[in-house]
């Protein structure tokens, strides 16, 4: 197989992972982190009419090494259909991680609306809601807006009365929930042997729990962002100075959960407690690789740990120094999230393998935490994306 490009220890193949797989060698791989087709026909893209075939989770099954753990993003619609391909691949599904967020837009029938539409009724416009409007981002993510017009780069919603008896009884009905969450199937491939031989034999088969624990049950700095030295993975002493991994330290972070939050004052307000802060967001220690020169820190966000959301990892959603320039794919995942996972699941030195890599953040993070990464992308403009934000240094 030729590669799309190589560089610093990521490795990229342009074509359809179902016939790229096959040319890796089994057990070559040490960990899986994707965010594949979740079977939306999101904007009418030709590739999300359906989620990955069993075929398809075969081949990461067989390239994986014993007890490699994949991860797996997925729509809440389709999150079952997801989670027993993978299964019926082979896979033990382990868990699910929620990743939770704030800025999700209802896409909603109103019924009201409907009913009046189809009695061929005009409906009176009673007053005009008016928010910040951004075109061209509003209109790539949601389409075509239902009652949305522009007035002098705001973007302007008409409020309007039932005008049958029929709207009038349904009004204020709709057709779907807010979508608050992305689910993230955790599954690992069977182990050979119990756990401690199957990681002293293939390094994989474990979690990176110290690696990711989150914020501290007291003592966090109260300071908004204030960094730590790479090394401390979230363990804070004393006056907010760290402790290395062997230590024993009183104020080990918490224990990494199965849910993810972006820190959005909707999220943080969900909990009953979160006066407190955010949590604790940040790389692995000392990963150096590549041109990048990414030495990771830990970075408390927030104003400590009093606050039931801080203990739970926080990431913020994807924003313009996450896509880099020219990058237009629908779905960007927030490198500080993807790095995390990739923590999570492969040792430093490890192969992660990406094989619906979209615009690249996967292989970012792979290569911000110190991993060797090998991804897939069958989209030729989506690889340009990806080669684009490698050679231009805007990964992070």
């Amino acid at each position: 197989m030729t590669p799309y490009f190589a560089q610093d220890g990521v490795t990229l193949y342009h074509g359809d992972c179902r016939e790229i797989l096959q040319g890796l060698p089994d057990e070559s791989v040490s960990a899986i982190v994707t965010d594949p087709p979740y079977g939306l026909a999101f904007m009418g893209k030709k590739w999300d009419y359906d989620v990955p075939a069993v075929e398809v989770w075969a081949e990461c099954l067989r390239v994986l090494k014993p007890g490699g753990h994949l991860l797996a993003f997925a729509g809440t619609r389709t999150q079952h259909r997801m989670a027993v391909r993978i299964e019926d691949a082979g896979f033990e599904i382990r868990d699910m991680i929620a990743w939770v967020y704030g800025s999700g837009f209802p896409k909603s029938l109103d019924v009201s609306k409907a009913i009046d539409k189809a009695a061929g009724a005009e409906r009176e416009v009673v007053s005009k809601q008016v928010t910040k409007w951004t075109a061209t981002g509003r209109n790539e993510r949601y389409g075509k807006l239902d009652y949305f017009e522009t007035e002098g780069g705001y973007e302007v919603r008409s409020i309007t009365a039932p005008a049958t008896d029929a709207a009038r009884q349904w009004s204020g009905w709709g057709t779907a929930l807010k979508p608050a969450l992305e689910p993230i199937t955790v599954a690992r491939k069977p182990l050979i042997g119990t756990v401690a031989e199957n990681v002293l034999t293939h390094g994989t088969g474990g979690i990176n729990v110290d690696g990711c624990r989150v914020g501290t049950s007291k003592n966090v700095p109260a300071s908004v962002s204030k960094k730590a030295p790479a090394n401390c993975y979230g363990k804070f002493a004393e006056g907010g100075e760290t402790t290395g991994i062997g230590g024993h330290d009183p104020n080990l972070g918490r224990w990494p959960a199965n849910l993810i939050h972006d820190g959005s004052e909707e999220v943080v307000g969900l909990f009953p407690d979160a006066g407190g802060g955010y949590g604790v967001r940040g790389g692995r220690a000392g990963a150096t690789v590549g041109d990048f020169g990414m030495g990771a820190t830990m970075e408390t966000v927030g104003f400590g740990d009093t606050g039931s959301a801080a203990r739970f990892f926080y990431t913020a959603k994807a924003d313009k120094a996450d896509r880099g320039p020219g990058n237009n794919h629908p779905t960007v995942k927030p490198v500080d999230l993807m790095r995390y996972l990739v923590r999570l699941v492969c040792p430093i030195g490890g192969v992660v393998l990406d094989p619906f890599s979209g615009s690249g953040t996967t292989l970012a993070a792979a290569q911000a935490e110190g991993c060797l990464a090998i991804g897939v992308e069958r989209e030729a403009a989506y690889c340009e994306i990806i080669k684009g934000r490698f050679h231009q240094r805007r990964l992070f």
